[in-house]
């Protein structure tokens, strides 16, 4: 599957598509689906493409209605993936790898994925390089100011310090 096939219409211009279940938001395009007979939504993911967002809700669209569920890309069903049973997990895990599949190749090549899920961990520590910087910024937090005779005359211009408080 690749986003340039010719069976995925192009999409309206603005924050608006022609694709069912999905909405921009931020410049981002956003997939969510209600469950039949419940008010109860799941979320599919952020996705870069409206057409990604529409895979998305596709493979849950047919997971949750079945096969005659009402779709984005009728021609792409059968080749989207299964899911491994109804929990809310495993459809939005075959939902993600649906959008996935028809990502444009330069999000494939190198760009990080924009499907984040709700309650997935991102070490934002890990990934600058710079371990305990939550901890020195806390303990940062916690310098007492220093006493009036450690400072010397120079560095002192009145009442116009770092710890004077209004």
């Amino acid at each position: 599957m690749a986003a340039e096939d010719s069976s995925i219409p192009p999409p309206k211009s603005g924050r608006h598509s022609i694709y069912r279940g999905i909405r921009c938001r931020s410049g981002k395009w956003v997939s969510e689906i209600r469950k039949p007979r419940q008010t109860a939504r799941i979320w599919l993911g952020t996705y870069a493409t409206p057409e990604m967002a529409a895979a998305a809700y596709d493979v849950a669209a047919i997971a949750l209605k079945g096969p005659e569920a009402k779709i984005n890309f009728p021609a792409l069903a059968s080749t989207y993936p299964k899911h491994a049973s109804d929990g809310d997990e495993d459809i939005r895990a075959a939902a993600s790898a649906a959008a996935s599949a028809i990502a444009p190749r330069n999000a494939r090549a190198g760009e990080a994925s924009s499907s984040v899920a709700a309650d997935e961990f991102l070490d934002e520590e890990a990934l600058f390089g710079m371990p305990k910087l939550l901890d020195d910024m806390a303990q940062g937090m916690l310098v007492s100011p220093p006493a009036e005779e450690d400072r010397s005359p120079e560095d002192y211009s009145g009442n116009d310090t770092l710890w004077s408080y209004p």
